[in-house]
């Protein structure tokens, strides 16, 4: 067993972890105690002589030793700012993320030997530092567990309660009866049994969806104890229900979710508030987090064009489209939204301070960039918005959607000599950030794609 304890420092994780070595009957490792043997002197004195820097570079060192580890770990505060790290400490493990008050923790780093890491008085720079980290420290984590209040001893049983909790047989059940492939939930069911913990995609119809089949590769890639499965549902309160009493960790938000489960996020991420739409939610300690990682698959293959002065068109005027908006509007792209509803396209249009029509407005000679957000020519629709006439050479078509991936629309624009981009294309970078807000580990685009094939 591997059990890995990340926070900032002084949230107990070196008492906290030898209570729970202790109690299991596993050795206990502590890496700054590693990092210290290593460098043959103390923190302090690598912070002064190397800085932080140098203390990192040692840290990697420590923790790349680590990915076939037992025990307990206890890590220090920073180590899991880098997925490199993330990636071995993760392996075969489970992760908890002790958390406190932050003037209990900066009163317990002001009386330490540790170096400051800002110029801020301590308080300040706990809630500085927090604030930074927050994403990092909730990717990394599988669990929460708020120390605030508690002795150690308590703290440490409940790390103890979460390793050993089970979902009963009738969570298990009503489960498998949201996953329409037999097949799969009872893999899935078999996973929950041997104590894996569940991500999921939700959404209906939730059929096409090719994150269930990437999402087991990558998890086995990585050695996580993890399980992948479906919730076919299109109610965001039953969703977020099951995943409440499942305490699963992440779910992969999908058509008719992704703006209805806004009301049900604790917290949300800037670009998600800013596009109205989540297709990312992770779980720790109760709280829920959206975000959304569309935008990033939009961007990502348009990101070598000259976006300043491009003129881009977005066809459609729901979540897909205004996260494409969102994308083409960071190129510095100039921005038109058509919509067979024109009204709607207005709408979403005047969020970002975009143009707007009706799709018969489009027109080929004023437009560089094409980006197709609607479901139509997703199988088995095989209609297309614009005729082959309005595509041209020189123009860059990009269909969001991924299921077929030689969609009707991008069968004319190639005829036509335009560039075109497929939707697997934002599925790959889309899932490699998802995946990243999942579990904190950087997967290449080359390794996705590789999953894909």
């Amino acid at each position: 067993m591997k059990v890995v304890l990340i926070g900032y420092r002084g949230t107990g994780k070196t008492t906290v972890g030898r209570l729970v070595a202790d109690r299991l009957g596993l050795p206990f490792v502590d890496t700054d105690t590693l990092v210290a043997a290593r460098a043959g002197r103390s923190i302090p004195a690598i912070f002064a002589a190397e800085g932080e820097a140098g203390f990192r570079a040692l840290e990697r060192e420590v923790c790349a030793g680590l990915a076939a580890a037992e025990g307990v770990i206890a890590t220090g505060g920073g180590a899991v700012l880098d997925p490199g790290n993330v990636e071995v400490l993760r392996r075969g493990a489970r992760v908890f993320l002790l958390e406190g008050p932050t003037e209990e923790l900066a009163r317990r780093c002001a009386s330490g030997d540790r170096p400051a890491l800002t110029a801020l008085p301590p308080l300040d720079e706990v809630r500085a530092v927090l604030a930074a980290r927050a994403d990092a420290y909730r990717a990394a984590a599988d669990h929460c567990v708020w120390t605030g209040c508690r002795a150690p001893g308590e703290v440490a049983g409940l790390v103890l309660a979460a390793l050993s909790a089970t979902p009963s047989d009738a969570l298990r059940a009503e489960l498998a009866a949201l996953n329409p492939y037999p097949v799969e939930a009872a893999t899935v069911d078999r996973a929950i049994a041997g104590g894996d913990r569940l991500c999921a995609v939700a959404g209906h119809p939730i059929g096409h969806s090719r994150s269930p089949a990437l999402f087991a590769r990558l998890i086995e890639q990585y050695g996580l104890p993890y399980a992948y499965t479906r919730i076919d549902s299109a109610d965001p309160a039953a969703v977020l229900g099951i995943a409440a009493r499942l305490d699963l960790r992440g779910l992969s938000v999908t058509l008719p979710l992704k703006e209805a489960v806004l009301p049900y996020c604790d917290t949300l991420s800037p670009d998600a508030a800013a596009i109205g739409a989540v297709n990312t939610v992770v779980r720790c300690g109760g709280r829920v987090h959206g975000s959304n990682t569309d935008w990033l698959g939009v961007r990502a293959p348009l990101a070598h064009l000259d976006g300043r002065g491009c003129r881009a068109v977005v066809l459609g005027a729901g979540g897909a489209a205004a996260g494409a908006v969102y994308a083409l509007q960071d190129l510095d792209m100039a921005v038109t939204v058509l919509a067979r509803d024109a009204g709607k396209a207005g709408t979403l249009a005047s969020r970002f301070g975009a143009a707007s029509g009706p799709l018969a407005a489009f027109d080929p000679a004023e437009t560089e960039v094409v980006v197709h957000a609607t479901p139509v020519g997703m199988a088995p629709n095989t209609a297309s918005l614009l005729d082959e006439s309005q595509l041209r050479p020189g123009m860059t078509v990009f269909d969001l959607v991924y299921t077929p991936a030689e969609t009707p629309l991008l069968e004319r624009a190639r005829r036509a000599g335009a560039t075109v981009i497929p939707g697997t294309v934002l599925f790959a970078h889309q899932a490699a950030a998802q995946f990243e807000a999942f579990f904190g580990i950087r997967v290449p685009i080359s390794v996705v794609e590789e999953a894909l094939r």
